[in-house]
C-alpha cells in the first residue's frame, strides 16, 4: 500500500487540532524580484523580438532566430509549453501582424558617369566630320541609283565593318567579363586586322566609284578596326585625342576653304594616331607567343601521348579538347543585330533616294540624331537597371514589381526620345538644305529610336536573339518593299518601324515582367 507523500507517521510535534490536516504551503515565485517572470512569457518574446517577427516571411525564419538565440526544445516545452521551435514560431508568425520596413540606401552598381557616356556618343558621331574634308576628293558624277559619288562604295565598306566590329566587341567583352584581359586582347589582335580587310574589300567590291573612294574607304575600314580596339578597352579619351586634328580640320572647313593637301594630310594623321594608340594597347608579343605555342601544339595534341593510360582514363581523353572561354556562336546575334539595325538607320536616311526620290531627300541629320543618341541611351539603359534595382528592394508582390519596371521604363524611353527629338530638329537646323522634318518623318524617326533603344535594352538583359530577329527581319521587309517598290518610302519606313516598335515593346514587358529577369 502507499499513500500520500504529505502523511507523516504520529510523532511529537504533530499536532492533533485541524491545522494538522492542512497541506503546507506551495512556494511560488515572487513577482517583484529580480526572479519574476511575465505574465505570458509568450507575450515578452514577442515584444522582444517584434521587428524580426514582423518582417518575417515564414515561420522558419523565426525558428532560425529562435535556435540561433540558444532555445533548445526542452527549454521551449518548459518556459511557454509548445512541442518545439517550429511550433513557437508557427504561433509568433500568426500573433504578431506583418510589418515589412521600407528598404535602407543600398549601393547602386549601376550608376554610370552622364559625361563618359555623352563622351561615347560623340566619339560615334565624330568620324563623321571626315567625310567633310574629303568632300572635293569624292566630287563626280552621280551614281546609278542617283546617290553622290562614291556612296555605296563608303556604305558597303562602312556596313560590313560595322557588323563584324559588333561581333568582335562582344567576344572581347565576355572575355574582360572572365576576367581573363589577355585573352580579349589577343581576341581584338586578331580580330580588328580581319574586320579592316573585310570592310576594305567590301568597298572594293562596288564598282564605279571615284578612285579616291576605294583609298578613304580602306581608312575608313583602318579606323574602325582601331576605334573597336579603343573602346573596348576604356580608352575613349584616347579616341578622342586621336581624332582631334580631323575634327578641328572639318570645323575649319565651314569657314576657310582648305588646300586638298592639307585635307588629305588631318585625316591621315588622326587615322595614323588612332592606329598607333590601338596597337600599343595590344598585346602584341604575347599573341606571337601564343600563336606559335598555338602552331606547335596541333601536331602534338593527339590522345594517348601524354601521360600514362591510366591517368588519361581518369581524366577523359576528351577533357583535352574541351572548349574553352565564350562560344563563337554567342557573338554572331550582336552582329545580327548590328545589321539590322544598320540597315534601318541607313533607309531613315537615303530610303526615299533609293526608291528614286531626288537627291535632295537624303535625310542625314536624322542618322546622325540617332549615332549621338547612343551616348545618352547608354546611359537610360544604366538608370533602368538602377530603377528595376529599386523596384526588386521596394516591392511587395510580382504585380507590384511589374508596375515599377513599367513606370521606370516609360520614364527612360520618355526621356531618351525627347533627346533624339532635340537632336533631330537641332540638326535639320543647322544642316544645309536637309529635308523638312515633317509629321510622319518625326513620327519614323521616333520610332525607329525606339526599336534601338528597346532592342539594347533586350541585349543588355542577354535577350540579344529575340532583339536580332525582330531588327534582321523589319530591314528585310524594308529591303523588300524598295526592291520591289511597295509602297511609298515613307510610309514603308514608318509601317516597319512602329511594326518592329511594337513586337519589341511587347518583348521587353513579357521578358522584363519577371523578377527573375533582373537577377
Amino acid at each position: 500500500m502507499s499513500g500520500s507523500l504529505w502523511l507523516k507517521p504520529p510523532g511529537p510535534g504533530t499536532g492533533t487540532g485541524p491545522a494538522a490536516d492542512t497541506l503546507p504551503a506551495i512556494p511560488r515565485p515572487r513577482r517583484d524580484g529580480p526572479g519574476a517572470t511575465a505574465a505570458d512569457p509568450m507575450d515578452e518574446l514577442a515584444d522582444r523580438l517584434d521587428a524580426f517577427i514582423a518582417s518575417a516571411v515564414h515561420p522558419d525564419e523565426i525558428a532560425a532566430i529562435l535556435e540561433s538565440d540558444g532555445m533548445t526544445d526542452e527549454y521551449i516545452r518548459l518556459t511557454y509549453g509548445r512541442h518545439d521551435s517550429f511550433g513557437l514560431a508557427e504561433e509568433l508568425f500568426a500573433r504578431v501582424p506583418r510589418s515589412f520596413p521600407e528598404p535602407g540606401a543600398a549601393p547602386d552598381p549601376w550608376k554610370v558617369s552622364l559625361t563618359a557616356c555623352l563622351l561615347r556618343g560623340v566619339i560615334f558621331a565624330l568620324p563623321g566630320l571626315a567625310y567633310l574634308l574629303g568632300a572635293p576628293l569624292l566630287e563626280g558624277p552621280q551614281d546609278r541609283l542617283g546617290l553622290p559619288a562614291g556612296t555605296l562604295t563608303l556604305l558597303a565598306g562602312a556596313l560590313i565593318g560595322w557588323v563584324w566590329d559588333q561581333t568582335l566587341s562582344h567576344r572581347a567583352y565576355s572575355w574582360l567579363g572572365l576576367g581573363d584581359r589577355g585573352a580579349a586582347g589577343r581576341t581584338l589582335l586578331v580580330g580588328a586586322p580581319v574586320g579592316s580587310l573585310l570592310g576594305t574589300a567590301a568597298a572594293l567590291a562596288v564598282p564605279g566609284g571615284p578612285p579616291f573612294s576605294y583609298a578613304f574607304a580602306a581608312g575608313q575600314a583602318l579606323y574602325v578596326g582601331a576605334a573597336t580596339v579603343l573602346l573596348v578597352l576604356g580608352r575613349e579619351r584616347v579616341l578622342l585625342a586621336a581624332l582631334a586634328p580631323m575634327a578641328a580640320g572639318a570645323l575649319l572647313v565651314l569657314f576657310v576653304d582648305l588646300p586638298v593637301p592639307v585635307r588629305v594630310s588631318l585625316l591621315v594623321v588622326s587615322l595614323l594616331a588612332a592606329c598607333t594608340m590601338a596597337v600599343r594597347q595590344l598585346p602584341l608579343a604575347d599573341g606571337l607567343r601564343a600563336a606559335a605555342h598555338r602552331i606547335r601544339g596541333w601536331a602534338d595534341r593527339r590522345p594517348g601521348k601524354d601521360g600514362p593510360v591510366r591517368w588519361q582514363m581518369l581524366r577523359g581523353a576528351e577533357e583535352e579538347f574541351a572548349h574553352r572561354g565564350p562560344r563563337l556562336g554567342d557573338s554572331v546575334p550582336y552582329g545580327v543585330f548590328g545589321l539590322g539595325t544598320g540597315l534601318l538607320v541607313l533607309y531613315a536616311a537615303l530610303g526615299e533616294v533609293l526608291a528614286g526620290g531626288p537627291a535632295e531627300a537624303v535625310a542625314a541629320p536624322s542618322a546622325v540624331a540617332l549615332t549621338l543618341s547612343m551616348g545618352p541611351a547608354e546611359w537610360l539603359l544604366h538608370r533602368f537597371r538602377s530603377g528595376s534595382l529599386s523596384g526588386l528592394q521596394g516591392a511587395r508582390s510580382p504585380r507590384a514589381f511589374r508596375r515599377r519596371m513599367l513606370a521606370t521604363l516609360g520614364r527612360c524611353l520618355a526621356l531618351y526620345l525627347t533627346v533624339l527629338l532635340a537632336l533631330g530638329l537641332t540638326g535639320t537646323l543647322l544642316w544645309p538644305d536637309a529635308p523638312v522634318l515633317t509629321g510622319v518623318r518625326i513620327a519614323t524617326l521616333l520610332l525607329l529610336g525606339a526599336v534601338m533603344w528597346t532592342g539594347l535594352l533586350l541585349q543588355s538583359f542577354g535577350a540579344v536573339r529575340p532583339a536580332a530577329v525582330v531588327c534582321a527581319s523589319a530591314a528585310v521587309a524594308q529591303s523588300l518593299a524598295l526592291l520591289t517598290g511597295l509602297g511609298q518610302p515613307r510610309a514603308v519606313q514608318l509601317v516597319v518601324a512602329g511594326a518592329a516598335a511594337a513586337v519589341l515593346a511587347a518583348l521587353v514587358c513579357l521578358l522584363l515582367g519577371r523578377a527573375t529577369a533582373h537577377r
